[in-house]
């Protein structure tokens, strides 16, 4: 019988303790200092202070709200209006980058070079600046409620801005962050579609021609299924980097879960409980993106038999 330390199944294990017991240790040493210097302070850790009156209002309240709640539902409200600027990123971008990925493939000259100038100027420009110019330079710029633009009678846009049908109504802020954050992602995710979609080899669509398919149908149910397998790896990093760029909305005023937690550090003064449960909320988040893109991914692979 091979000894058990000439086995690399068994060494593996062992690399694999042994990394898990340093993760550890290492953060029981932080933790010990940290609890350590803040005793020297007089500071003590507790979570109790999201009981305490919150004592500020919030300007975008998607569940009721008001400053005499305490703080754990100021930053409910936050975390809800961080979770659906997120959605709706990574809906809208996604649609937009299909939409220019498969235009920088385009036979059309024009839709082609209009669809790289896109791609160029948004990737290329810093988003905290894009924020800023459709804030300040468009939205604020916008008419008055009172001479709203209205788009094919449906959308109508004004300095208070975007109304849709059955009442929905984004702010000024709101707006600004989702088409931000829409445009510069959908710039990476073009560039994602691009690429996936010519890993395809070309026998794939002159086979898919020779069966009397239009190139629409060739698209749709032959190129983009196969392309998949190697676009939604690179699709989960950019679903990711959008929910961490959502933070960038306390830089226009949106009160986005970090907006509402700065303002409650300032108030409380609790530094290290409020960065604790900011980590944690974007951890969550990120996690969250990443199994439902990891499921997704399950599914449009090969199986082998």
């Amino acid at each position: 019988m091979t000894p058990i330390w000439f086995n690399r199944k068994f060494w593996a294990i062992v690399a694999q303790l042994s990394a898990v017991f340093i993760a550890v240790a290492i953060a029981l040493i932080l933790w010990i200092n940290l609890t350590d210097n803040l005793q020297q302070l007089g500071i003590q850790l507790g979570f109790d202070f999201l009981n305490s009156q919150a004592s500020f209002d919030i300007g975008e309240t998607p569940i009721a709200y008001q400053a005499s709640d305490p703080y754990r539902r100021a930053l409910l409200v936050g975390l809800i209006n961080s979770v659906r600027v997120i959605i709706f990123g990574v809906i809208l971008a996604t649609v937009i980058g299909i939409i220019v990925g498969v235009a920088r493939l385009s036979d059309n000259w024009l839709v082609r070079r209009l669809a790289l100038i896109y791609v160029e100027v948004l990737r290329n420009t810093p988003l905290l600046l894009q924020l800023f110019f459709w804030y300040f330079a468009v939205f604020l710029s916008l008419p008055q409620a009172e001479k709203t633009i209205s788009l094919l009678g449906l959308i109508e846009i004004s300095n208070r801005g975007v109304s849709f049908p059955f009442g929905i109504q984004f702010s000024p802020e709101l707006s600004t962050l989702a088409l931000g954050l829409t445009l510069y992602t959908g710039s990476f995710i073009a560039e994602i579609i691009r690429a996936g979609i010519l890993s395809v080899s070309k026998g794939q669509w002159e086979a898919a021609k020779a069966l009397g398919l239009k190139s629409g149908l060739v698209l749709r149910l032959v190129i983009f299924p196969q392309a998949l397998r190697l676009i939604i790896p690179p699709l989960t990093s950019q679903y990711l980097n959008l929910a961490k760029n959502s933070s960038l909305a306390i830089a226009i005023g949106y009160p986005d879960i970090y907006f509402v937690a700065s303002t409650t550090f300032n108030q409380t003064g609790r530094a290290v409980e409020v960065m604790l449960l900011i980590m944690i909320t974007y951890l969550t988040i990120s996690l969250v993106i990443s199994f439902m893109m990891n499921l997704l991914n399950q599914t449009v692979q090969f199986k082998e038999r």
